[in-house]
């Protein structure tokens, strides 16, 4: 009797834990997903219907040549030096020293991200090994579903707030990460003109949108497998 309540304990300390880390680590990789293939969708992104003009003179392909730079800046292992020479038509450094400021401060977090990211998948493999250990496959499964759903739950709330209130989280999400102001920028600079707010927000629903699907595939395995493990 004893050792059944000490399991129990153990499988919902696990199963809570699960569902605590699942949806920050699928959120991690839907995000980790979008920086690696932004030379993919950035192209589609400017060129969306309604997608606003830079009122400063940059043309699709400006924005598309200078938001790559950003984006190579952003996955190798350089620091700001790798700015020093790019200039834009106007003799100006691409970025002036505040946005470099925050280009730096974007990596940094970058890099913290993707160490969460890491450290969140092995202990998630971990939650599932003890949940497998304590209360076998089945119960190891039904963990997964429940954290895969409370992530859908999760996005589902996100998404309203995105469509319905995007610069209350906007400015919430930058006043969590970074420091005072160091994230306003003038429309006349460089980081405005490549990223208007229309890019941002286009960038949260595709978060959303990846998440939701990562978390259905989680979910849909999870219950296929479990189902299989009933039966047999």
């Amino acid at each position: 009797m004893a050792s059944t309540n000490k399991h129990s304990v153990w499988i919902k300390m696990a199963t809570g834990m699960l569902v605590v880390l699942l949806p920050i680590v699928i959120v991690l990789t839907s995000v980790r997903i979008l920086l690696l293939t932004a030379k993919g969708w950035v192209p589609i992104e400017y060129n969306l219907p309604g997608f606003p003009q830079d009122r400063y003179g940059f043309s699709l392909e400006d924005r598309l040549y200078w938001a790559s730079i950003d984006i190579k800046f952003l996955l190798n292992e350089d620091g700001l030096e790798y700015f020093d020479g790019l200039r834009l038509g106007d003799g100006s450094p691409m970025h002036n020293e505040r946005e470099l400021e925050h280009m730096d401060d974007v990596k940094r977090l970058m890099q913290v991200v993707w160490k969460v990211w890491g450290v969140g998948f092995i202990f998630i493999i971990l939650l599932i090994l003890l949940l497998w250990k304590v209360g076998g496959a089945y119960v190891a499964l039904q963990g997964l579903m429940v954290g895969a759903r409370g992530t859908l739950i999760l996005m589902v709330v996100f998404s309203i707030g995105v469509f319905f209130a995007f610069g209350v989280l906007f400015v919430g999400f930058h006043r969590i990460f970074f420091e005072g102001s160091t994230w306003i920028f003038p429309y006349s600079d460089t980081f405005i003109r490549l990223y208007p707010e229309r890019f941002w927000r286009d960038t949260f629903v595709y978060v959303v949108f990846l998440t939701l699907v990562e978390a259905i595939l989680v979910f849909l395995v999870a219950r296929y497998l479990s189902a299989r493990t009933q039966s047999s």
